[in-house]
């Protein structure tokens, strides 16, 4: 039997993916056909069916890759000490891609999967509960070492902090003369004048 290059088979799986991403953007998810998104990248059906059996697991898939990618930065955050500063980043983050018009229309595509798709549903809550818990740890931990409001109701204060991102995200999907690079100094003020220790009358 041949033994399967992890790397290459990586390379190959993101490259379909990226395709993919391309392709969804252009034409939404079920308007787009897995023969474009094959010649995206430049590979057979056969080929693209080996790593990804339907167009649904293209999309499971990118679910997946997203819930990856915000484990691994809360991840990278475990060893910070000032973890508001932490959080600033997360939001310098968060408007970066929101900059990007095809992250941007891929999360829409996503959220209205989710609507009338029960897995990707699901998947899409296990995602969002996962990063509530992450930043819930992250601002209790902050709490702890005096970087963050301690009074607040944190539970509520992840969700809310949360709901600016997802706002972002939506403002710049529904309002095209929204420009998120313009958006980051106030965006930073909101959250360090809500969860900083300190006077807020």
């Amino acid at each position: 039997m041949r033994k399967v290059d992890p790397v290459k088979h990586e390379a190959a799986r993101q490259r379909i993916l990226e395709a993919a991403v391309t392709c969804f953007a252009r034409r939404g998810f079920h308007q787009t056909t897995t023969a474009e998104i094959c010649a995206e990248a430049g590979m057979s059906p056969g080929n693209l069916f080996h790593y990804f059996g339907s167009k649904q697991a293209l999309i499971e898939a990118l679910v997946e890759e997203d819930r990856r990618e915000i484990s691994e930065w809360f991840a990278r955050t475990k060893d910070t000490d000032d973890l508001f500063a932490a959080l600033l980043d997360l939001l310098d983050l968060c408007v970066e891609q929101v900059a990007n018009p095809i992250v941007t229309r891929i999360g829409v595509e996503i959220m209205a999967e989710a609507l009338r798709n029960p897995k990707i549903d699901a998947l899409v809550k296990r995602n969002e509960a996962e990063r509530h818990a992450a930043l819930l740890d992250l601002l209790r931990t902050a709490a702890a070492r005096g970087q963050v409001d301690a009074s607040l109701d944190l539970p509520k204060a992840a969700t809310w902090v949360a709901a600016l991102i997802d706002g972002a995200f939506g403002r710049a999907a529904l309002e095209s003369s929204f420009v998120p690079a313009e958006q980051t100094p106030m965006l930073r003020l909101l959250v360090t004048r809500f969860l900083r220790p300190g006077d807020k009358r």
